[in-house]
């Protein structure tokens, strides 16, 4: 059995809440009280500096007792890995941070730790990369990673930040088909949307939607379902 611990909350916030507000308490509960040290990876957020967007994450996690501290601060970054206590990883742009993590060869080392036990929370960002790839982010890609493949800490692919929104007058394509375009492409794939709000939540062996919105999962050749609350989700570990 899996050993894996992992939070990935669709966004840093819902709504009109303060920044990673309504994730404190899912936070709390997910990090054991030894646990005071937090490795934060903030590649995605490149464009605000590294240092800002520490600082950014610090201030709600202190509320907690518990101290974030930036992997752009240490010298080797796959070593700052191996001995973390836990890993979060930040929102902003995907396509940027999933290059980072090749290029400082992060990938195998925090896929590593994970399956070893080490705690991992991520938002936007850093719940998509947590997926198989990163073909169903909402961003633009600005960069190229050196692929689209992921860390592959869950067995589907992960669209933070959904929504059934069009807005009055817009006659682009929606979320949801934007998602069906890739598991045509991809049939063999699951797609797992989350609102803004939720987190998909593994520990003990169980996958939990967190929250009080349903998700919604698509497959090609099946008819889109709704993922509901508090209900076990393994089946698609």
């Amino acid at each position: 059995m899996s050993d894996k611990k992992l939070l990935l909350l669709s966004s840093s916030r819902e709504g009109q809440t303060d920044y990673l507000e309504h994730a404190l308490p899912l936070i709390d509960g997910f990090l054991d009280k030894s646990i005071k040290n937090v490795l934060f990876i903030p590649y995605a957020g490149f464009a605000m500096g590294y240092d800002k967007y520490e600082d950014k994450v610090n201030q709600p996690f202190q509320t907690i007792g518990k101290k974030v501290t930036s992997i752009h601060r240490f010298d080797d970054p796959v070593k700052a890995v191996e001995e973390a206590e836990a890993i979060a990883i930040g929102g902003g742009n995907t396509f940027h941070l999933l290059k980072e993590l090749y290029d400082n060869e992060l990938i195998d080392a925090i896929r590593k730790r994970v399956n070893q036990g080490m705690p991992y929370m991520g938002w936007s960002a850093g719940s998509n990369v947590a997926g198989l790839t990163i073909c169903t982010t909402n961003d633009m890609p600005i960069v190229e990673p050196r692929s689209f493949n992921a860390l592959a800490l869950v067995n589907f692919q992960i669209n933070p930040h959904y929504t059934d929104y069009q807005p009055p007058n817009h006659n682009g394509e929606t979320r949801a088909e934007r998602i069906f375009e890739y598991v045509k492409a991809n049939p063999h794939r699951y797609v797992v949307g989350t609102r803004e709000g939720t987190a998909l939540q593994l520990k003990d062996n169980k996958l939990t939607l967190v929250g009080n919105k349903p998700g919604l999962v698509f497959r090609d050749g099946e008819k889109t379902r709704p993922l509901q609350c508090n209900t076990d989700l393994s089946w698609l570990l």
